[in-house]
């Protein structure tokens, strides 16, 4: 199984972990700046984060494997199919390409771990229909806390080097729950209410899908397995996977961690971008009166927005000086699967188009598309039209990636974060020459 595999390993990686502080702890990772500290700490290598690497020019690397390498090497459930969630969520936790037989049995664990304890379901049935999603998702994650096993065992004693063993039951048990919870949140806001069962064959995209009411559609099962791995992990500085470590590191449980970084998603410079971007296609086909919109009505609209001093939503990143790798496997899964769909034609102007009106502009250091550039317009495609709810879509996928490294914080016990903080006289007075 899965945590046979990591007990196995963890002693050899506890004494790598060791022997890189031991050799190199004294080592500068580099110079900071004061602008570093007042852009946000953008830049600053301050953060052990083992799952993922996000190269500004190369993109994102899952325990060394490019998004490419992963739609190639990683177990699928169909043929030619895309990866499964589960089967990246072994290579995240081991390093480790598993075999088609170790990614279904994290299958059928998750499925075996589906289930929401009731008085859960009574919340999310008492939520107004109005409240965000996000909102009601992080409520119910919270809430889900009682029944934590890494907080049951802290307060009964554990010991240190065993921490990472209830990190792991409570991972893969809110890992298991995360669909029940978003498709009770999705039919109770913008469907009857109803939801189906959990079917024990099959895998957890499935699930999800016929949970959400798509299950039928093999296409968008496809979509959502692509979804869920691309999404899952984008190393460990962007606003939900550091909030999620920052509230780990005090040892709060993943529960507790997790609605933290959902709350840190659910903004609209980070997770709530992607229907940023759709709103604003929408918006733009419906001022012109058209829904094949030509390269130069899209010129001519990219150029009004930055007049009015708003941006091109899904366009540059804080890292990436490159095409998105995650918007490239989203392309690609559209060409395949939907060449003709009048706003897909409309991502691929927009491809053409706006990377040249930003170079002109000369402001901006990346003008390529980033993965919130193509999402919405999948997920509308295939009839998923409610837009708040593509936020939670993004927090099962971050799952992954978040909670898979928080088991790895507690095998190597990093301590709790706590960076310096100056004020802007102390900055004054450190480099005043009076």
């Amino acid at each position: 199984s899965l945590k046979d595999r990591l007990r196995e390993i963890i002693p050899a990686k506890r004494d790598e972990f060791k022997e890189v502080k031991t050799k190199y702890g004294k080592e500068s990772l580099g110079e900071v700046t004061v602008d570093m500290a007042i852009g946000g700490m953008r830049g600053i290598k301050g953060l052990i984060w083992d799952t993922s690497l996000l190269d500004a020019n190369e993109g994102i690397r899952f325990r060394g494997y490019t998004i490419p390498e992963l739609r190639e090497k990683l177990p699928a459930s169909t043929e030619n199919g895309e990866p499964t969630p589960e089967a990246l969520f072994w290579l995240l936790v081991t390093g480790e390409i598993p075999t088609p037989e170790q990614a279904k049995s994290v299958s059928e664990e998750l499925a075996a771990r589906a289930s929401v304890p009731e008085f859960i379901n009574d919340i999310l049935d008492r939520c107004p229909s109005d409240l965000h999603p996000m909102a009601q998702f992080s409520l119910a994650v919270t809430a889900m806390q009682r029944d934590s096993n890494f907080a049951k065992a802290y307060s009964e004693g554990i010991a240190k080097n065993d921490y990472w063993d209830p990190v792991y039951e409570d991972t893969m048990d809110l890992l298991a729950k995360l669909p029940l919870v978003a498709a009770r949140i999705y039919r109770n806001v913008f469907k009857d209410g109803k939801l189906p069962t959990i079917d024990s064959a099959a895998d957890y995209s499935q699930n999800f899908a016929t949970l959400l009411g798509f299950g039928d559609n093999k296409e968008f099962v496809e979509l959502l397995r692509l979804y869920l791995v691309i999404h899952s992990d984008h190393e460990g500085g962007n606003v939900s996977a550091h909030t999620t470590r920052l509230v780990g590191s005090a040892l709060s449980d993943p529960y507790f961690s997790f609605a933290a970084g959902l709350n840190g998603l659910a903004g609209p410079l980070h997770g709530l971008a992607n229907q940023e971007v759709l709103r604003w296609i929408l918006a733009m086909t419906e001022e012109l009166g058209t829904t094949t919109p030509t390269e130069e009505q899209i010129r001519k609209y990219c150029h009004e927005t930055l007049s009015s001093g708003r941006v091109i939503p899904g366009y540059g990143h804080a890292v990436l000086r490159k095409t998105d790798p995650r918007y490239t496997a989203q392309r690609e899964f559209a060409l395949k699967h939907l060449p003709n769909d009048p706003l897909f034609k409309t991502v691929s102007h927009l491809y053409k188009v706006v990377p040249d009106v930003l170079t002109q502009q000369g402001k901006v250091k990346n003008p390529w598309p980033n993965v919130d550039a193509h999402s919405g317009v999948l997920l509308r495609h295939y009839g998923l039209v409610e837009q708040d709810f593509y936020t939670v879509l993004f927090g099962v996928s971050r799952a992954f990636g978040v909670l898979g490294q928080l088991i790895w914080d507690r095998v190597y016990g990093l301590p709790i974060e706590r960076p310096k903080s100056l004020t802007t006289e102390s900055i004054k007075k450190m480099f005043s020459k009076n």
